[in-house]
């Protein structure tokens, strides 16, 4: 039996020396009976889909996502009813599908669950078109993830993101209206509106303890906070991973999402901002994507 051909789809802004990390591949995927990988690079026009495409047209028959949740969508997107299987090398500021699937960040274990791992199938999402896996919101967790400088995402965790929220903690609240599937539509007064394929916001906040990657549904969380009382109510629920649900912080589930406010709003795609707007729509996709998971 012929060794099997990998593809690692590269983020260069996010992986410093790509040859150093072309030579830990190598070396892991002849321990496990594989060819040395293709290398293929992200651009500023391709984050990753077409890429992702090439690697299959060369005959890969397993992808590495090598970067953030960007590169993990756009790959996800060119493999969605392949049956080819995506492997995740957390290089990004928040990896939130990683945290998802439990894929760790140093990269010798993360090279080691692709290439022996077991195959997962789970849901994707599209965001007014843009493909993800974890989150898509828009309001306040869109806003903070603008304000939070990319060298502090990196260096800092999750603290970057909760030092540039408090400066946003006051930002004017918005009139949401959340139509879910077919229902009658809600109209909320709320700071953002998240819809997740998995619980966590950009930081690793866990907002919606529901929520699993595999269920064919999207959880979606209306945040409301009123006052430093009512932050902190919340934050002592996401701490605590508390399903108790009222005014400030109300949880829902759907298949189909649409979100529309009064006013234009930043909006953010798997902790990436995309272009504010009015009103976000956000469809599942059940069972789209196989990944390489932990054994």
């Amino acid at each position: 039996m012929s060794a099997r051909l990998a593809a690692l789809v590269v983020n260069v802004s996010r992986v410093r020396d790509v040859r150093r990390l072309q030579g830990s591949c190598e070396r892991a995927a002849a321990a496990s009976g594989w060819e040395a990988p293709l290398v293929l690079r992200t651009t500023a026009d391709d984050p990753g889909a077409s890429a992702a495409r090439r690697a299959i047209q060369a005959g890969a028959s397993l992808v590495f996502a090598v970067g953030g949740d960007g590169t993990v969508g756009a790959c996800a997107e060119a493999l969605t009813g392949t049956g080819v299987p995506l492997a995740i090398v957390p290089a990004g500021s928040a990896n939130l599908t990683a945290h998802a699937l439990r894929i760790p960040k140093p990269l010798a274990a993360a090279l080691e669950i692709g290439f022996r791992g077991r195959d997962r199938q789970i849901d994707l999402a599209a965001a007014d078109g843009v493909v993800f896996a974890a989150m898509a919101g828009i309001g306040l967790d869109a806003a903070v993830v603008g304000a939070t400088p990319a060298a502090a995402k990196k260096l800092a965790g999750w603290p970057a993101y909760a030092a540039a929220a408090a400066w946003h903690l006051h930002r004017r609240p918005a009139t949401f209206t959340v139509r879910l599937d077919d229902q009658e539509p809600l109209t909320r007064t709320a700071r953002s509106v998240a819809v997740g394929n998995s619980g966590s916001l950009p930081g690793g906040f866990l907002i919606m303890p529901d929520a699993r990657l595999d269920d064919g549904m999207l959880d979606v969380a209306i945040l409301a906070p009123s006052g430093p009382l009512g932050w902190a109510a919340v934050g002592y629920r996401v701490i605590s991973r508390s399903r108790l649900d009222d005014l400030q912080l109300e949880r829902h589930r759907a298949r189909r999402v649409e979100i529309r406010a009064d006013a234009e709003l930043p909006r953010q795609v798997d902790g990436e901002q995309i272009a504010a707007a009015r009103s976000l729509t956000v469809a599942v996709r059940p069972a789209a994507l196989v990944v390489r998971v932990p054994g």
